[in-house]
């Protein structure tokens, strides 16, 4: 990633951090509709996932700066995505409901290249994360 893509994450998951109860709804709400399959790996109440998702994103958006403080957090959610029946063919439509999720929270300031800098830094997450659970299985 670019500095610059750094900087677009950054700035505009800051102005998402002040909605994160109604971005995690809105997150959660679009993946169950896109893959309605994936809802059983889920609790019955969301209400500490939505907040384990929010604090993990925070992490991993204030260390892209220093990755290597946040990779072996992301490795350890890899390997423990595992046990909860995730699979790698699962990555795409979250990325899809993040993506989604931004774009309603930022409104106009979900701009093209904000949107390439997601993509680069939900791609680095996923990779690094399916890797993990690849050589942990």
């Amino acid at each position: 990633m670019t500095p610059e893509q750094i900087k677009r994450v950054q700035d505009s998951f800051a102005k998402v951090r002040p909605i994160a109860g109604t971005a995690a709804d809105l997150f959660y709400g679009r993946l169950f509709e896109i893959a309605p399959q994936v809802r059983g790996l889920f609790p019955d109440d969301m209400t500490e996932q939505k907040q384990k998702l929010m604090a993990m994103l925070g992490l991993a958006v204030a260390n892209l700066n220093h990755p290597e403080t946040v990779v072996p957090a992301l490795q350890d959610l890899g390997r423990k995505h595992i046990a909860y029946g995730t699979r790698a063919a699962h990555y795409a439509p979250v990325g899809e409901a993040l993506l989604w999720t931004l774009e309603q929270g930022l409104g106009p300031d979900f701009t093209l290249e904000v949107r390439e800098a997601w993509v680069a830094t939900y791609a680095l997450v996923a990779d690094v994360m399916k890797q993990a659970a690849a050589e942990a299985a």
